[in-house]
Formats: structure tokens, sequence, C-alpha cells
């Protein structure tokens, strides 16, 4: 294989969120803008940080920082607490502004999204354009104080580039006039999907900047580097084709818990328990997968872990099944151990059965309410009906921010406020 750079117009946009938790709070908060902030999903004193405002990037506060850490850096740091409801409302306002340009589009994450223009570019002079007026929208109808990176290429890979260049609030156009010179200006762990792991495989086999990246045969990265076909993929990606517009298999759905009381009282334990178990039953069914295996886990405060798993010789998806038979795999960990953190997985998913009518009339009934509380759940807010001991876990299991998609965003919140 050995490939001219595409020449193709470009003609996908990939649009970033500018330090979107940290900055949506800012604009909800005009006491906090232009202050180092940041948030986290549960304040404590050793709290990490998951979201920092430019003002705090700016002096050295990263991810995943302790919040000791970012005070020793900047006394006057302030850390909040995570608002899913807020960013929600981020989220869907950000997705109907994207999917006004095309039919062909996706959110990536909350804070990203992708438009495709294939067959409908001819209706726009200019994306450049298209992205600015992106920009004044997401300022008119999100926030003042909310800005975006637009990034344009002829594929999914030289888009996002183009968006992480010149952070932040800025535009730029990736093509096959200045696609060597973009390369010339960046290290190899700019390069999105290359960290510090396969920077050094990439060194091992003499390649030490995106040019050489960029001009290794793929027969090379292929034998040399990746040994598989993965290295023919980075080879059309970086010569601007496309190869990630492709769906993923679901494998597993599941949900997990650092517990806010250390405890081993099953009086507190089980209802997050039960918690866990439902929500997890909700994604299962959000996909439309039955499930045959169960995994659960527990971390202690000892510094032990625990899992044990099971196969099923039948499928579930009802919250009560889910429960019962995670239930009686949890009821095998060590007792009287203090719980810091706990979880559930469902594996062996498979496409769902359950429109299927059963010839046993019980089966059919398990269907039919589930269903009907599914329904009532949507239309009403989360958890509006179901066990106590999960109503009052609702309030306590507090829905994390998903930073790698949104597929389960909208499911598991209820309610979306404005902000001013």
């Amino acid at each position: 294989m050995a490939l001219e750079i595409n020449r193709e117009k470009p003609q996908i946009m990939h649009i970033d969120l500018n330090s979107a938790f940290a900055t949506t709070e800012q604009q909800a908060h005009p006491s906090l803008r232009g202050k180092p902030i940041g948030v986290t999903n549960r304040v404590s004193k050793y709290c990490c940080v998951i979201a920092a405002s430019y003002q705090a990037k700016q002096l050295g506060i990263k991810v995943g920082m302790r919040l000791d850490e970012a005070r020793d850096i900047a006394p006057d740091f302030i850390i909040l607490e995570t608002d899913p409801p807020k960013y929600h409302h981020v989220y869907q306002t950000l997705a109907q502004i994207i999917s006004s340009y095309s039919p062909s589009f996706q959110m990536k994450s909350i804070d990203e999204g992708l438009i495709d223009f294939h067959g409908t570019a001819n209706l726009y002079q200019s994306l450049e354009d298209v992205g600015r007026e992106i920009k004044t929208r997401v300022a008119g109808e999100i926030g003042s104080y909310m800005t975006i990176n637009v990034g344009i290429g002829p594929n999914r890979f030289l888009a996002k580039t183009a968006a992480n260049l010149n952070k932040p609030d800025g535009l730029n156009v990736i093509d096959y006039k200045n696609l060597k010179d973009i390369y010339s200006r960046m290290k190899l762990t700019d390069i999105f999907g290359i960290a510090e792991h396969f920077e050094a495989r990439l060194n091992s086999a003499n390649i030490h900047s995106p040019l050489d990246f960029f001009n290794a045969s793929a027969d090379h990265l292929k034998r040399r580097v990746f040994h598989s076909v993965i290295g023919e993929d980075w080879y059309l990606r970086l010569h601007g084709y496309e190869v990630d517009n492709v769906a993923t298999k679901l494998g597993t759905v599941g949900r997990q818990f650092a517990m806010d009381a250390k405890t081993a009282d099953e009086r507190i334990i089980l209802p997050r328990f039960h918690y866990l178990c439902e929500t997890t039953g909700k994604k299962l069914r959000f996909n439309n997968c039955d499930a045959r295996g169960i995994l659960v886990w527990a971390d202690f405060a000892s510094g032990d872990s625990w899992y044990t798993r099971k196969m099923f010789k039948s499928t579930f998806y009802t919250d009560k099944d889910i429960y019962q038979k995670a239930l009686f795999l949890f009821n095998q960990r060590p007792r009287g151990l203090i719980i810091t953190r706990m979880g559930i997985t469902c594996y062996q998913l498979k496409p769902s059965t359950r429109n299927q009518i059963s010839l046993f009339d019980e089966i059919n009934r398990q269907d039919r309410l589930t269903t009907a509380i599914d329904d009532l759940n949507s239309r009403y807010g989360n958890f509006i009906v179901g066990s106590t001991d999960v109503a009052k876990s609702h309030k306590i299991v507090k829905q994390k921010i998903p930073f790698g998609g949104t597929k389960y965003f909208e499911l598991l919140l209820g309610s979306t406020p404005k902000i001013t």
C-alpha cells in the first residue's frame, strides 16, 4: 500500500466545547469567571480534579491532580461538585445546534460532536463560515462565556486534530496542502490515540515525530510497529483517509460506586448495590440486549479486593432478575470487611428476545410490568416507580460524568435546568 495524501475537499467537522464542565460552571456563576476552578464528582480533602478551567490549566493544575496538590499550586483554587443536569442541558443544546447542519452527525462525548457534510456540503458556501456560525450560536444559545474549537478535515482523525489546535476558541482546516506542515509542528503525543507507551513503541521502530509516522510505509507500520492490520489503519488515517467510521459491538454493561460511607453495614451497602443493579438493567434494556453472565466485585479498606462471576443457563434483563442473581453472588463476599468500592457487570450480551410472546404467562406478565415501569420512569422521571431503597439511593449514588461518551447520559438523568 502506497498512497498520496487524500486530496478530497475536507467535509468532516469536529466541534469541541472548551473546558466544558468548568466553563459551564463559570457560565452559570459569573463570580467564578476568570478564576482557577475545577470540578470533581464528590468534594473531599483528597478528591481528584476531573475537569479544570483554562485559568487553572495555565497555572499548571492538571486533570487527575488531587485537590491538596492543586491548592499547593494555587491556594485560591475553587473546587465544585459536578452537576450533571446542568451539563445535560449544555449537551442537549450543543447536539441540537450540531444536528441542524446535516443529517449525518454524531455526539462523540458530552462536549464533542462531529458533522459529516458529505452530500450536503453544496448547501453551504464555506464550511469555515459554518464553523464561525456555530461559534456564534453556541455563545447565543448556550452562553456568552462558552467557546468552542472547530476543526475541519477530510477524515474524522484530521478533523479532531484540527480542533485541538489553537485552543481555546480556534478554527482550523487540515487538507492535503498543509497536512505535512501541521505534522511538523506537533509531537507524537499530540496525536490523538498516541500515549507515552505507544510513543515508546514508535521510537523503537525509528519513528520519533509525526512526520516520521506519516512517512513510514504501511508495511513497516503493520509488521514492525503494530504487528497487525492496525498499522495499515494508521497509515490511512495519517494520509487523510477514513477508517474510523465504524460501529463497535457492545460487550458489557455495568456500574460501579465509590462508597460515600466506608462501612461494612449491610443496611447501607445493599440499597446502594440494589441501585447499581437497577441502573445496569436500564442500560441493558436501553441497548435492547439480554445478558447471560454477571460479575460482581468489591474493594475493601484493608486494600484487598474480591470478585466472583457466574454464567446462567438462560438470559435475563429485568431489574428483579439482575438483582436476585447479583445479590446471590454478592452475598458470597467476605463479611465484616469495610467496603470502599463495589460494582456489577453484565456480560455475554445478546439481542433481546423479549418482544416474542412466551408460552408461560408468568414471563409475559414480567415483560409487561418491566416495560410499563420503564415507560413511567421515562415519562415522569427516573425512579418515580421502583423499590424504596433504590429511590433513596438514587439521591446518594450520583450520576458520574461519562467523559468517554453520551450513550447513557440522557438515560440516567431526569431533569434539565436552564443556565443563563
